[in-house]
């Protein structure tokens, strides 16, 4: 059991969940995507959202900014949430368009939405559950989806929602987080997402 509740910390980290996001879109659209298109947004993605912030978490490591890639302590979160900021400005800029890909691109907004109050929260000394908050703004977009889509999607909202429990006790079994900042963390997630719906749903 130990074991399977500390692989959630890295199965669902927040680096993967823009990734699961934009690949849930690309595999519930009913709309044809040409697939040169649909890899290119793909790389995209994982260059800008999770190879970047990798890079530049060893370079803050090295530079003695963070200690651990979970961001355990409040101050070691100020440099990469900034980091990520920016990159999700440069995906909103360069890579979705809200008009060709209205979804993906509010999907993008509520994400550096999260991702500043999450830093904000950060200056005020307050640690929130950076997992909980990721798998929360993923399984909202999910929901939202199967509903503008008009697809059947309950199996998959039922394992996002096991997710988010997975998630939840993982990080209380490792004590990486008490219940409120697992709460807080669930609806900064969620909240953007559920707010930004009504521009595209």
């Amino acid at each position: 059991m130990n074991h399977f509740l500390r692989i959630a910390a890295y199965l669902l980290h927040p680096l993967l969940m823009p990734l699961l996001g934009t690949f849930l879109y690309f595999i519930i659209t009913p709309r044809y995507v040409e697939p040169e298109l649909v890899r290119a947004k793909l790389a995209a993605v994982i260059i800008i959202t999770l190879l970047i912030p990798l890079i530049s978490f060893f370079l803050l490591k090295n530079l003695n900014v963070v200690t651990s890639i979970h961001l355990e302590e409040v101050k070691e979160r100020k440099v990469p949430l900034m980091i990520q900021c920016v990159l999700l400005l440069l995906i909103i800029k360069m890579v979705f368009d809200p008009y060709d890909s209205v979804e993906m691109y509010y999907f993008f907004v509520g994400i550096l939405f999260s991702a500043i109050t999450a830093l904000l929260l950060v200056f005020l000394n307050f640690k929130i559950s950076l997992h909980q908050m990721a798998i929360a703004g993923v399984t909202m977009f999910l929901i939202a989806l199967s509903v503008h889509f008009k697809v059947n999607m309950l199996l998959w909202i039922a394992i996002f929602f096991f997710f988010n429990g997975w998630v939840a006790s993982s990080r209380l079994h490792t004590e990486s987080h008490n219940g409120i900042e697992l709460v807080v963390g669930f609806f900064v997630g969620c909240i953007p997402q559920l707010i930004l719906i009504n521009f595209w749903l």
